[in-house]
């Protein structure tokens, strides 16, 4: 690995997280790689997680917490996050996954070694109890803003960006898919992203939570489509087909593992 060790500065917006927010800080705090501020913004939680954050903030100062005033969504948290961050590069953790100790290490060595602005990896699904199932995302070589745009292949908890070359960029704060929106206004831009064929997360898949409502997120993907990327009906149309497509085949898959 190079012996450069920039700054990371991690993502994670936590609402209502007490049960699983120790997990990812865990998980953090077992990184192989050290250079890190993992920056949690809460957005105003009824339950334990602030008492929790703060608990591990005492003990460890790269552990920053804050607080939105009202509730807003995770793109807000996370553009928040992103204000209050200093890294050259960030990385996004929800409250509810985990990384693989070796995660930051890894994929760090893979764009400093290769230049790269933007990169994701592999991750692995585990049901609300933490059970690791065998279902495993995907990692092509190269994400262009065409193959994206049909079926978002790209896990958030997954993604690293190099600011020092995609520059000052913020989500759109809208409720749900703000991260998909992200990757298409980067990929859009030029900045392709590279997978790391690694298994290097867990994805948490929790009950009635805004990622696991089908429709909620097809009627955002047609949102995505149709109006914030401004195609035309019938490309919006195709793009929604492919998507409806390939995740109607992971769900059958996933079910049937």
């Amino acid at each position: 690995m190079n012996i450069e060790q920039p700054l990371v500065s991690i993502i994670t917006p936590a609402y209502n997280s007490a049960r699983f927010i120790h997990e990812a800080i865990e998980s953090v705090l077992a990184q192989t790689y050290t250079n890190w501020e993992m920056i949690i913004v809460d957005d105003c939680s009824t339950d334990d997680t602030m008492e929790i954050v703060q608990t591990y903030a005492e003990k460890d100062a790269r552990i920053k917490l804050y607080q939105l005033e009202e509730n807003s969504g995770s793109g807000v948290a996370r553009n928040r996050a992103m204000d209050e961050s200093q890294g050259r590069f960030i990385a996004f953790l929800d409250s509810d996954d985990v990384w693989m100790p070796e995660k930051l290490t890894r994929q760090m060595a893979f764009m400093l070694d290769n230049g790269i602005a933007f990169s994701f990896t592999k991750y692995v699904r585990m049901h609300e109890d933490g059970t690791v199932t065998d279902a495993i995302t995907e990692a092509p070589a190269t994400v262009e803003y065409d193959n994206l745009m049909k079926h978002c292949v790209i896990g958030c908890l997954t993604v690293m960006l190099d600011r020092s070359k995609i520059g000052e960029q913020r989500m759109l704060e809208i409720r749900t898919r703000q991260d998909y929106a992200f990757w298409l206004t980067l990929t859009r831009q030029g900045f392709n992203a590279y997978g790391l064929p690694e298994v290097l997360a867990k994805y948490r898949l929790v009950e009635n939570s805004i990622s696991s409502n089908k429709l909620k997120a097809a009627k955002q993907n047609w949102r995505l489509y149709y109006e914030i990327e401004d195609q035309p009906l019938w490309k919006s149309i195709w793009y929604f087909v492919n998507y409806a497509f390939t995740s109607t085949k992971n769900i059958i898959k996933f079910r049937l593992k």
